[in-house]
């Protein structure tokens, strides 16, 4: 398996001995916290401005990850609400680096609510032209 083609990802970040379990991998929570980071750049651009987590719809743990292992977050926006965007992010993982192996470990579907200055939900901004974390013209 191979990245996606012609898109670029949102995150990426190396996976380091600090961030494992007792098993030696890489904590899951680690990758969970990647993840909505990687999802949130993607809805606070398309929201243009501040957002929050408000669901993970799923979160499917594919193949684990190991130290040193580059991983790769690729987000993009499949629904936009009234004041919510929802994102799915692909996790991929680059192993043995030089041998050019690559894994998908993971995938996830998050909702962000935009938020005001106030803290309460706002609209999100209406967007012909907005791209989304895969390069292609938002729904």
């Amino acid at each position: 398996m191979s990245l996606p083609p012609g898109k670029e990802p949102a995150l990426r970040i190396l996976a380091r001995p600090t961030d494992t379990n007792a098993a030696g991998d890489i904590f899951g929570g680690w990758l969970m916290s990647w993840t909505d980071i990687a999802g949130s750049i993607v809805a606070f651009r398309r929201a243009r401005g501040r957002i929050v987590t408000v669901a993970v719809k799923d979160f499917d743990f594919i193949q684990p990850v190991y130290v040193d292992d580059l991983v790769s977050f690729y987000a993009e926006i499949t629904k936009v609400g009234h004041t919510s965007l929802t994102v799915e992010v692909m996790v991929y993982a680059e192993r043995k680096r030089g041998k050019e192996t690559c894994e998908r470990v993971a995938s996830a579907r998050l909702v962000y609510v935009a938020l005001g200055k106030d803290r309460r939900p706002r609209p999100v901004p209406a967007d012909d032209n907005f791209k989304n974390g895969y390069g292609n013209s938002s729904p």
